[in-house]
């Protein structure tokens, strides 16, 4: 599976999101590792098995060992702490005075240099839509030294990979729904 793959599997009438899957897939702006770890972390995010496969086969080669284990565990731990935010955020109270006391280890020392973990993080929370944690990871990556057009392109990634993944689950549930009502 490849990126190629996910452009094939498109319809016609998501004409934009393989023109979006193609050139964001060279960004220029982002280094090959910042790239790769965030096409990973928002397939990831996006909760497609077919999307997660297709971008792990095509970007997991660019990576080290490392890195690979490091955009994993920013997906994971950005599972729990963009519920976790969001709710706090949202709800208020006292809820965002008491202490999480949810283990955070990795952010600590995520195995590469902590502006990709945190912009991979960054990624992540938009997919997952929580404002707190891309408010934080935002401060974080752009006091780390990148620019508004590197924080722009790591959530247009994530942005076509959770749209391609969307489309796809879609179309798999229609074409799901005409075989039952052709059986």
């Amino acid at each position: 599976m490849s990126i190629e793959h996910l452009k094939s599997r498109l319809p016609d009438y998501a004409k934009d999101l393989k023109l979006n899957l193609g050139s964001l897939a060279t960004e220029p702006v982002l280094t090959q590792q910042q790239r790769a770890g965030t096409f990973i972390v928002a397939a990831l995010a996006s909760r497609n098995a077919e999307v997660t496969a297709a971008i792990t086969a095509e970007f997991a080669p660019l990576l080290s060992a490392e890195a690979l284990a490091a955009a994993k565990a920013a997906a994971a731990i950005m599972g729990m702490n963009n519920i976790y935010y969001r709710f706090t955020h949202l709800v208020g109270g006292d809820y965002p005075k008491l202490p999480a006391k949810l283990r955070m280890n990795v952010m600590a020392k995520p195995g590469v240099e902590k502006v990709d973990f945190e912009l991979w993080s960054l990624a992540v929370s938009a997919v997952n839509g929580c404002g707190m944690c891309m408010e934080s990871h935002e401060k974080v990556v752009r006091h780390g030294g990148l620019s508004s057009e590197q924080v722009q392109a790591a959530v247009r990634i994530a942005a076509v990979v959770h749209a391609v993944a969307a489309t796809l689950d879609g179309e798999d549930a229609l074409a799901g729904a005409a075989r039952q009502l052709a059986a």
